[in-house]
């Protein structure tokens, strides 16, 4: 297997397919070129890209940048600054600017779309600090099976997304993050924040806030280890995996979620019974 502590190349445990589109991975970063900029989140999807140019690369050609943002959970901060430490890179973090965007602070569907163009400057000034021409993010192919505008703002930006140009799945990917012993291989999946929120109601620092305490609190009491907690603003609807939901089925564990929820200031207090499902709140724009 491909041990990222120590960059031993041990491709033994892939089958033929994986091999295949890891080595295609490798190639592209030889191709570009270093040093390269990784908008990096901490997530399964760009820890597979910068494993990937680290060893086609080496450590020194290239560079993690991270965001910090309200929008970001405190979690996937200390995801990122693991996986970095693990394949010893040169990590920089960038405080993000969508919060002096008042576009992005309306809510709007293309919300993402403001928050990426405002982050996409940020890695650019860093990109002629390190004399980088190419910078690239984590999307992969199972990505655009959404709607992501966000994606549309860097593509406008040249940010380049090798999984996407290679073919790569999320499931592929985590097959890979497996491969090459990241420990977030299996991690569930990371949204910001502010994907909580349904398009139209503004984004508040301190709604934000009650958001990720609340899904703290969840976690805790039911050991769910997927949960979202969309803000509909005096309700929380909550999402967990839906092979988890048996989790609630306890009065006590209700009640107590329900306690400490309408602490936050929640009045009601709901389970989404179909359970979690990726960017829910976009199911109302396909209704439209």
């Amino acid at each position: 297997m491909i041990v990222v502590n120590g960059l031993e190349k041990v491709i033994d445990v892939l089958g033929s397919e994986a091999r295949d589109k890891f080595l295609k991975l490798i190639e592209w970063f030889k191709g570009v070129g270093g040093p390269v900029i990784v908008a990096f989140s901490g997530g399964v999807d760009s820890s597979v890209v910068l494993a990937g140019a680290v060893l086609a690369l080496g450590n020194s050609n290239v560079i993690a940048v991270t965001a910090v943002s309200p929008t970001y959970p405190e979690e996937d901060i200390e995801w990122a600054k693991r996986i970095a430490n693990i394949l010893n890179v040169r990590h920089i973090f960038v405080e993000s600017k969508e919060f002096q965007d008042l576009n992005f602070i309306a809510n709007p569907p293309n919300r993402c779309y403001f928050c990426k163009k405002s982050l996409s400057r940020e890695l650019k000034e860093i990109a002629k600090k390190f004399n980088a021409k190419t910078i690239v993010d984590g999307t992969n192919v199972s990505d655009l099976t959404d709607y992501r505008p966000g994606y549309t703002a860097f593509k406008e930006e040249g940010i380049r997304s090798p999984l996407i140009e290679i073919g790569l799945a999320k499931e592929e990917v985590r097959v890979l993050a497996k491969a090459l012993s990241l420990p977030n291989w299996n991690k569930p999946p990371m949204a910001c924040l502010a994907s909580r929120i349904p398009y139209g109601e503004p984004i508040s620092i301190e709604r934000l806030r009650r958001i990720a305490e609340a899904e703290k609190i969840v976690k805790r009491l039911t050991g769910a280890s997927l949960v979202r907690v969309r803000d509909h603003g005096h309700i929380a609807r909550i999402e967990i995996e839906r092979s988890e939901r048996r989790k609630f089925f306890d009065e006590n564990i209700m009640d107590r979620v329900a306690q400490e929820l309408k602490k936050l200031g929640y009045k009601y207090i709901t389970l989404d019974l179909y359970g979690y499902r990726s960017g829910s709140l976009n199911e109302l724009l396909i209704q439209r």
